[in-house]
């Protein structure tokens, strides 16, 4: 059932599926939403984005709950299984460490509730992937190696990940992303080992590029990070964007570790652009207040998941009131964000803490699925717990299922998550989210995509 050959057929079954995203559905998720006050504007660009939209998020309801005890593995190991983290806690993604971080280890904590793996409690080891400007991840990635993992969850950053994930894959570990959008990974000759939860970049730059044209923007500026994230998002983004209508109007690029970006403001600026697409890390930080230092209305702004952050402590209130940004994945949930508060208190925001959970959880029932802690065996089963049986959105709820010889189709915290033969989720929801003016975000729809 899975492919272990390498990447040309695993491309072809993907061609298979078609590429085009299909955007079925608008909807608001969260508790937190805001209420229809009202759309956002800039008039001078004649932009107006559509009010946020009632109705329900990604749900479960279907879904089988576990009330009862967990019945005991039938089958047990010598081997427990052994996770790694490759999670960013310095550099330009820093920001996305701590959420991804508590989504791991919530994700160890509840399965260890239900009583662990094939019998034996599951233990994860953490490190650091820093970023590309530092050969941090290479380290960390033969530490982890060296501590016979099964699998290691990350990086975050697509442009990292292409550093390792020969390294991992090549000594027969699961290489799980929780965040990499990178196109490219699809076709990766990765021996079938290589897995993520959050969904390529052809569908958060088709909602972005088509969401811009929905606000009214016919023309865009763009301002990208020249890395395998920022290019592969870049082109999507313009893409979509043009097929709809739009033009894209300029499109300015700088190197991870530049620290001056004037030169790149001034030329997108000069195109008189209707709206300026910020597809970044944290130099955001830096682009921001140029952008905004000459006249340039916040509203006029769209940012993506690598920049989508709070900035309460960075700039002054009211610099990004009305900018907006897109982040794969379902919004977090009250209940689940109550969770990750209780694992880490000082968690400022939750992007992809679902897809880190979901990792951690579909490793598990896969490992479960195969009776084996051997990444190659659990890479096996991958597909097979994301579709087609019985749905269940917890550890145990779904081991239970398992243990009683059923088939299991899990949905988790980031959304359906089915795989397709290349370890892509097939459909996924990306949020929009929209500044307030304490420069923290709140979600204001979804849009639910199939690739």
């Amino acid at each position: 059932m899975f492919d272990l050959s390498p990447a040309a057929p695993r491309a072809a079954k993907l061609t298979a599926l078609g590429i085009g995203v299909a955007l079925l559905a608008t909807a608001c998720g969260g508790s937190s939403t805001p209420t229809q006050t009202g759309s956002s504007s800039a008039a001078a660009a004649g932009i107006s984005c559509p009010a946020p939209s009632g109705g329900a998020g990604a749900g479960n309801s279907q879904a089988a709950t576990n009330t009862g005890p967990v019945p005991p593995s039938t089958t047990t190991t010598d081997a427990p299984l052994k996770l790694g983290s490759l999670l960013p806690t310095t550099g330009s993604l820093a920001f996305l460490g701590p959420p991804e971080i508590a989504g791991v280890n919530l994700g160890i904590k509840e399965v260890n509730d239900a009583g662990g793996v094939l019998g034996a409690p599951v233990s994860v080891v953490h490190r650091d992937s820093g970023d590309t400007k530092t050969d941090i991840a290479t380290q960390s990635t033969t530490a982890l190696l060296g501590q016979g993992v099964s699998a290691i969850i990350g990086a975050a950053s697509s442009g990292v990940s292409k550093t390792v994930i020969n390294q991992i894959t090549g000594a027969g570990v699961i290489h799980f992303s929780p965040a990499n959008t990178s196109p490219d990974f699809t076709t990766w000759d990765d021996k079938g080992l290589y897995w993520r939860t959050a969904p390529s970049d052809v569908l958060q730059g088709k909602v972005l590029g088509n969401y811009m044209a929905t606000c009214g923007a016919q023309t865009v500026g763009m301002i990208v990070l020249n890395d395998a994230y920022g290019t592969g998002l870049q082109k999507n983004v313009k893409e979509a964007f043009e097929a709809a209508g739009g033009k894209v109007v300029a499109e300015e690029l700088f190197n991870e570790g530049d620290s001056q970006f004037s030169s790149q403001v001034d030329k997108v600026l000069a195109a008189k652009p209707d709206a300026i697409a910020l597809i970044t890390f944290d130099q955001a930080k830096s682009i921001v207040p140029l952008i905004t230092g000459k006249g340039i209305k916040p509203t006029q702004l769209f940012m993506v998941d690598g920049n989508t952050s709070d900035y309460s402590k960075d700039f002054q209130a009211g610099t990004m009131k009305g900018a907006q940004g897109t982040i794969p994945g379902t919004f977090a949930k009250d209940d689940f964000k109550k969770k990750l508060l209780a694992i880490d208190p000082a968690l400022k925001d939750y992007s992809y803490a679902g897809e880190s959970y979901d990792a951690v959880n579909l490793i598990s029932l896969a490992s479960e699925a195969a009776k084996s802690t051997k990444g190659t065996e659990i890479a096996a089963k991958l597909k097979e717990v994301s579709e087609g049986g019985e749905k269940c959105t917890t550890f145990a709820a779904c081991v239970t299922l398992l243990r009683d010889g059923k088939d299991i189709d899990y949905d988790g915290q980031s959304g359906p998550v089915t795989f397709s033969d290349a370890g892509d989720p097939t459909e996924a929801y990306i949020g929009i989210y929209e500044y307030q003016d304490d420069n923290t975000y709140k979600p204001v729809r979804e849009e639910f995509g199939k690739l």
